[in-house]
């Protein structure tokens, strides 16, 4: 096989929901059902034209609204059915739910000094990170065992879930999931297949992906 006719392997596109009005005012949503906003379907609907041009083969998604609504707007220009998946929700955080950044510092900031120091934390009571993993990378893992050679799958979660299953799938200890950066509304990632397992091949990405033109592809 030459390197012009070389499988490129299967790719999964993780991708997160469009704004939300928490979002503006910066509270913890976790799996609580937030809508989109105007602004938040427009992403969405922009991002999903852009991501068409890739074909992708399946989408599946969070069973949440904002979830649910972003991905229809990519199926509306693709003609794909989206599967709904209830492991692909948002880390269920408890008492931190619906509170603002400054709200929950201010309330419980021993935990939140001790997760961002990296330590096992339910925060609010709620999910460890790799607890979230554990039930979010599986699934991806399942749906992208169906696609063809060199097919794409495109996943649409939450910017936590997202960052946790990335991790996971391309083998960062959990301590080091924290040195992926956060999602912008409507931005994703793209995993490829390689020799050794996933490789994370863009990430918080908004724009489509470019060639690799150099000595690491």
């Amino acid at each position: 096989m030459t390197a012009a006719t070389e499988s490129r392997g299967r790719r999964i596109i993780l991708w997160r929901h469009g704004q939300t009005a928490w979002n503006l005012e910066r509270r913890f949503q976790g799996d609580t059902d937030v809508p989109l906003t105007v602004t938040g379907v427009s992403q969405a609907r922009r991002a999903a034209r852009l991501l068409a041009s890739l074909n992708p083969d399946a989408i599946v998604a969070s069973d949440l609204g904002r979830a649910v609504a972003t991905a229809e707007e990519l199926a509306a220009v693709t003609g794909l059915t989206v599967t709904h998946d209830k492991g692909l929700r948002e880390t269920y955080a408890g008492d931190w739910q619906g509170l603002t950044h400054d709200e929950i510092i201010a309330r419980h900031g021993d935990q939140y000094a001790a997760w961002k120091r990296g330590e096992p934390v339910r925060r609010g009571g709620g999910e460890l990170e790799t607890e979230v993993a554990d039930r979010a990378a599986p699934v991806v893992l399942r749906h992208a065992e169906k696609l063809p050679q060199d097919g794409t799958l495109v996943v649409v979660s939450h910017g936590g879930t997202i960052r946790t299953t990335i991790g996971r799938l391309i083998g960062l200890d959990p301590f080091h999931w924290e040195g992926l950066g956060g999602l912008s509304n409507c931005c994703w990632s793209i995993l490829g297949e390689g020799a050794r397992g996933w490789r994370l091949l863009e990430h918080n990405a908004g724009t489509l992906p470019e060639p690799v033109l150099g000595d690491d592809t």
